[in-house]
This record gives C-alpha cells, structure tokens and sequence, in this order.
C-alpha cells in the first residue's frame, strides 16, 4: 500500500506558490481598491469641470479652471479638445465607470474574496482597453494638443501599475511578478522624459 505525498522542491518551490497567492490577492486588492478610488475621484473632478465648462461656454464667460496652472499646463485646453469625447461623450465617464469596478473587486479581493476565472478575464480586458485608451491619450495631449491635464495625468499614474499588477497576475509564469516595479518604473520614467524633451523649460511658461 503506498500513500500519495505532496511533490516537493528543494526550496519549497510549490508550497510557498500555493499558500502566498492568497496573501498575493489581498495586497493586489488592497491596491486596486485604493488606485481605483484615486481614479474614480480624479475622473469626477474632470467630469465636474467639463460641465462647468459648457456652461461657462453657454453663458459667454472666459472661465479659467484651478488645474490651469500655465499655457501648456491646463485641464481646460484638454477638456475643450475633440480627443476629450473621443466616444461622442466626456471620456471620464468612461473612468467613473471603469475604475469604480477596479475599486469593487480590490476591496473584494483584500477581503480574501476568491473571484472566479472569469471575472479575471474580464479585468484583464478591461486593463487592456484603458491602458491602450490612456496611451493614445497621451500622445494626443503630448503631440497634438500641447498641453497637459494635471488631473488626467494622475488617471495616466494609477492606469500604468494597475495594468502591469493584473497582466503580472494572469500572465503564467513569475517573470511579470518579479519585474513589475522595474516595469513601472521604467514606464513613467519614460513618460517623464517624453514630456520633458517635448516641452521643455516652456511646461511652466
């Protein structure tokens, strides 16, 4: 009679994979909840600002919003343009919407809620489309506006980790995992220096 036994590796390899997921999960929860409140806040504001600026168009006025820091520094330059309803509606919205479901499954998730494959599917389709959407963003704002929106810009902050932390979770394999800060990292400072070689001393101006 021979009794099964758990497969082992030198390292515990297995053992530590399967019990360090659970506490993986909560820390990822943790911060989507937090990164999808900063997102759901941040695409209030500019839905907010975006009325206010259609009224002060309907009314006549020469409105200039808080975020207006410079000439090329100025939520309002953004929101005016064509690319701000790339949709035909404010592209906020389509940020309430979006990062408010980040925000429900990370507080479910750090409650150690176990979500099914499918709803993992559908997250990582949903990064995949706002990654892509906050990219041709930025390149819009960059290139062809001129200008930058300081509250787009913390939309463009929490939308590059979120990306990375799902994709390096449903990605097979520990490289994303184990390289994700670098990832991150790698990615604002390349966007930094975008910015930085386009506008130059002029940012402030």
């Amino acid at each position: 009679m021979t009794t099964a036994t758990e497969p082992t590796t030198p390292e515990g390899g297995a053992a530590v994979e399967g019990s360090s997921r659970p506490g993986e999960h909560r820390v990822l929860g943790a911060f989507l909840a937090i990164a999808g409140a900063i997102g759901v806040l941040a695409s209030s504001i500019l839905t907010i600002d975006k009325i206010t600026l259609l009224q002060s168009q309907v009314d006549g006025e020469d409105l200039s919003l808080g975020c207006d820091l410079s000439a090329f520094v100025s939520c309002s330059g953004v929101i005016a343009s064509d690319q701000a309803s790339a949709f035909g509606f404010p592209n906020p919205l389509i940020g309430i919407a979006g990062f408010a479901v980040v925000t429900t499954l990370g507080v479910l998730l750090a409650s150690g809620t176990r979500l099914p494959g499918w709803v993992w599917g559908g997250l990582q389709v949903g990064v995949i489309f706002g990654i892509g959407f906050v990219t041709w963003l930025q390149y819009q704002s960059i290139f062809n506006i001129g200008k930058l929106c300081p509250w787009c810009m913390v939309v463009w902050a929490v939308m590059i980790p979120t990306f990375v932390l799902v994709t390096a979770r449903n990605v097979p394999g520990r490289f994303l995992r184990n390289w994700s800060g670098l990832i991150i990292a790698l990615w604002y400072i390349a966007l930094a220096a975008t910015i930085f070689f386009v506008f130059g001393d002029t940012l402030w101006a």
